[in-house]
């Protein structure tokens, strides 16, 4: 008796406090819709896929944009690392990330007071975008047209011979 009213309690404990968790939340996540962080705000994650993200204040955690530009602007903070996926990554004035800063299909483009704590990766041009993606793709599609070829292959009878 005792050991259900200690779950009970831990059960309406943990129900109360999701909403104060879920307002401590503040990672961003947008789709078409550029992100604006303004200067004295602070932000979790930020994701941004086919839009681009424009930091003026704090990210408490990684900026990553998909098909889209991360500008850090002059003051601004990144506590964790920031990527783009076919996008450019640029640091203004004192602009500082403490992570890693990556591009695939883009470049890295740093002024020089900006700073960056990890480090720098910047695999600009088509040629990664397609390696990356593509061939991937092109392996799995010849995976698939031997699979289809021995299934053909085994369910060919063997002709009779006269």
């Amino acid at each position: 008796m005792p050991g259900r009213t200690i779950l009970r309690m831990l059960f309406v404990s943990a129900l109360l406090a999701t909403p104060a968790l879920a307002q401590h939340n503040s990672d961003r996540v947008q789709i078409n819709h550029d992100i604006f962080l303004e200067p004295g705000q602070k932000s979790g994650d930020l994701v941004c896929v086919n839009c681009s993200i424009f930091v003026r204040g704090e990210v408490g955690g990684d900026v990553v944009a998909v098909h889209g530009n991360v500008v850090i602007e002059g003051g601004a903070n990144v506590a964790g690392s920031v990527t783009t996926v076919l996008g450019n990554l640029r640091l203004q004035g004192t602009g500082q990330v403490r992570g890693d800063a990556v591009a695939v299909g883009g470049t890295v483009r740093p002024e020089a007071q900006a700073t960056i704590g990890g480090d720098v990766t910047s695999l600009g041009g088509a040629g990664w975008t397609i390696l990356i993606v593509l061939l991937p793709l092109a392996f799995l599609g010849g995976f698939i047209a031997l699979m289809i070829w021995l299934v053909a292959h085994m369910r060919r009878t063997a002709p009779i011979a006269a």
